[in-house]
């Protein structure tokens, strides 16, 4: 593994991202790739989403169009010692501290021809914690050019506003308004493209999202997200998810850690009840 050097963690801490290129060996790249494959080939015989695939719009056994395998580490072997064990749990520990709690993951496909946009968010408001250390560390499984809907990001948006992503009236939609959106500054976005195994990382408040698939090539993309142990998860979300919220280093904290600033809350979703932002965002704003 790669570590990290003190220009790496102060272009984290002024950006609040990093896009390492080629950062993971390419063993691990073939191998989880390899996983992925199987539940793509899986999905063929499918008509409705299952726990561990969800589908998207125009799926068919010809064409496969999967949004996402939620929770990746509790369905597969290969997935769960990458992401509990792993050399991201080295990476987590070397911005987060010795003591490192794994909140969850995800693989989103991105497929071909049609794979969904998603909107500007941040990711705090989904899961609130109760500080701003926590970060998502993202792979991908393939080499991902300008084309294949790269996953975006507002350098320093970090120390910018904490956003609702709720709409006029209140109702949560899951992304920034219209109005914020056309806030953000463009000459701080980075689109961030990369060779297979080039690891992405954001912080929890940084603004991000993607453009639509609409290149031939899946654009997959797996995801996980650490937190420091002194930051406490706020709400339900992981309660039922199998590895939700386990430490995978050090051990737990003597005390929470409470940020000054509140951070806005989703709705109250309860155990389960919260599939993806993919439906999230498509069922509020279409």
């Amino acid at each position: 593994m790669q570590r990290l050097t003190d220009l790496d963690r102060a272009a984290y801490a002024r950006d609040g991202y990093l896009c390492l290129e080629s950062w993971l060996a390419a063993d691990w790249v073939d191998r989880l790739s390899a996983v992925a494959d199987r539940f793509v080939e899986r999905s063929r015989s499918l008509t409705a989403s299952t726990p561990d695939i969800l589908l998207g719009p125009g799926h068919t056994p010809d064409r496969p169009m999967l949004r996402r395998i939620p929770q990746t580490v509790a369905f597969d072997p290969l997935f769960e010692d990458f992401g509990l064990r792993g050399p991201l749990v080295d990476l987590a520990e070397d911005l987060l501290g010795p003591d490192v709690r794994f909140h969850h993951s995800k693989l989103n496909f991105k497929s071909a021809g049609g794979g969904e946009e998603i909107r500007w968010h941040q990711d705090i408001p989904f899961w609130p914690h109760s500080n701003y250390a926590p970060l998502t560390i993202g792979v991908y499984l393939c080499d991902v050019d300008a084309d294949m809907a790269p996953m975006g990001v507002f350098a320093g948006s970090h120390r910018g506003p904490l956003h609702t992503l709720r709409d006029a009236q209140g109702v949560w939609t899951g992304a920034l308004s219209d109005d914020e959106a056309a806030r953000l500054d463009g000459a701080q976005l980075r689109w961030l493209s990369g060779p297979r195994g080039t690891v992405t990382v954001h912080n929890c408040r940084v603004v991000h999202g993607s453009r639509a698939n609409l290149s031939p090539r899946m654009r997959p993309l797996l995801l996980h997200t650490y937190a420091p142990c002194d930051a406490i998860p706020l709400t339900r979300i992981m309660d039922p998810v199998k590895f939700g919220n386990v430490i995978v280093r050090g051990g737990p904290p003597a005390y929470a850690r409470f940020d000054a600033e509140p951070c806005p809350m989703p709705p109250d979703w309860g155990a389960g009840d919260y599939s993806s932002i993919f439906s999230v965002q498509q069922e509020k704003l279409g």
